[in-house]
């Protein structure tokens, strides 16, 4: 009969005189809320205007206690609002860093293998272990002939060279390579041309400059058509490269500091010095490029039986080559940054969560403060689960509020981002859905727990405990 409280007419029938408490809870309630309460004078259970409230009140009362506790309030929403920002900003890093990589990984050539030769490591057609295995021009047309598997081979002959210009001199590293090397290896120019097949296949002394080298050499003139004399022989400048952005490099470094000429023409010119294992026809290493990626492995084996017959060395003997897969190169850098992207997540969402703990205490803060009003509430007919919805509805509000500012500065962020110049190595961001998605249902959860407990705890106080407290 806790209803009676509110009509004293009624409660006299029942208690023959009026209840002592009901004009203290009357004037509680109007100082809470200037609120007037309107009963029903029939029998029965009294009909109350109290009732759940609903999302339109939720977000007045939320926005009311937001307006009065600003500095409270911006701490509180500051841990959502940065844990939903770093989940979606860490992990599009992440991707970036990625992606970044994949592309500069592509600049030393897509599906390539580097072929030096190695050393055996067992006895194979009765010769001895311990052997070296010494590459020459010869191993590159068998390959270009046998190994099917093989899209295109190509030898490389380096060496370090006087060059002298009109302008300057340096001695930068000469790459001799077939012409189909410029098309694998990703050598592109941005004055001039590429070298073709009839510049190797007739020698002729022609050279394409690395950027650097082209800087250097003819610094600030015009270098296409131009006279270069390398080891006292003419070269004509037929192109420069476009300069690249090449974390990785093999041999004498990377290609903006590189010259390049046909194959033929470096091995008339400027061979290696003879001495013991260096005989005419050597070469520094090979460059293969696979056929088909999906058999990349087989291509390595075929590469191994095809060069094993040659130089006397058995196909399983992994000793005997040293060969630099880009491929799988390219895997274990894909690996590699896919464990960082998830770790850079796992910390956001720690910072989300932390976020969420905070908010839990915030409102048990809060739910200490109302503790009067809760009182009053259910002295005037609101149940557990009306106070409970309350409060969860209150927390849920703010967490929400909260989420949609953090899900637009992270968003917006990246798209910032990738919208300004960045130094080469802070990469620009990629917008991941599935960070977006990971957020917002952490978030989810987050809300739940962090919002229902302090719930929880007010709904279940007992009014007359509450009503007793300033």
């Amino acid at each position: 009969m806790g209803w009676l409280v509110w009509n004293p007419e009624r409660l006299k029938e029942y208690t023959g005189e009026v209840h002592p408490a009901y004009p203290c809870i009357l004037k509680q309630w109007k100082e809470l809320f200037g609120a007037q309460l309107t009963v029903s004078r029939s029998r029965g259970p009294i009909k109350e205007d109290w009732k759940a409230l609903d999302m339109r009140e939720v977000l007045q009362q939320t926005a009311t206690s937001m307006a009065a506790h600003r500095l409270r309030t911006f701490l509180t929403m500051f841990g959502i609002i940065w844990g939903i920002t770093s989940v979606i900003l860490l992990v599009g890093l992440g991707k970036g860093f990625s992606r970044d990589q994949k592309e500069r990984l592509k600049t030393i050539g897509v599906d390539l293998a580097i072929i030096w030769g190695g050393r055996t490591s067992a006895q194979a057609g009765g010769y001895a272990a311990g052997r070296p295995v010494r590459l020459s021009i010869s191993d590159a047309y068998l390959i270009k002939q046998e190994a099917y598997l093989i899209k295109t081979v190509s030898p490389e002959l380096r060496r370090s060279v006087a060059e002298v210009s009109r302008y300057n001199a340096a001695s930068r590293p000469v790459r001799g390579v077939w012409s189909d090397y410029q098309r694998f290896r990703s050598l592109k120019v941005q004055e001039g041309r590429l070298m073709s097949d009839d510049d190797d296949k007739e020698g002729r002394r022609v050279v394409v400059l690395g950027v650097e080298s082209r800087d250097q050499l003819f610094p600030g003139k015009p270098a296409i058509g131009e006279i270069l004399m390398m080891n006292g022989s003419p070269y004509s400048v037929i192109g420069v490269l476009e300069k690249k952005k090449q974390n990785g490099s093999y041999g004498s470094g990377p290609d903006n500091t590189q010259l390049f000429v046909p194959y033929a023409a470096m091995a008339r010119d400027f061979p290696p010095p003879e001495r013991p294992g260096i005989s005419k026809g050597w070469i520094n290493n090979l460059v293969v490029e696979v056929a088909d990626p999906e058999h990349h492995e087989d291509a390595m084996h075929q590469l191994y039986q095809i060069l094993g017959r040659e130089h006397h060395f058995d196909a399983s003997d992994k000793d005997a080559l040293f060969i630099w897969d880009t491929l799988q190169g390219s895997k274990l850098v894909e690996r590699i940054f896919d464990i960082m992207t998830i770790f850079f997540g796992a910390v956001a969402l720690m910072t989300l969560m932390l976020g969420g703990i905070g908010v839990m205490n915030i409102m048990l803060v809060v739910v200490t403060e109302r503790t009067r009003e809760i009182g009053v509430r259910k002295s005037l007919g609101a149940t557990a689960g009306d106070i409970r919805n309350q409060f969860f509805a209150e927390s849920a509000a703010l967490m929400m509020v909260s989420g949609a500012l953090g899900l637009g500065i992270g968003v917006g962020t990246c798209i910032a981002m990738n919208q300004l110049p960045l130094p080469d190595f802070v990469p620009h961001p990629v917008i991941s859905p599935l960070a977006i998605v990971a957020s917002l249902l952490s978030l989810g959860l987050i809300t739940v727990g962090a919002g229902m407990y302090p719930a929880q705890r007010a709904a279940a106080l007992s009014p007359i405990e509450c009503l007793r407290q300033e």
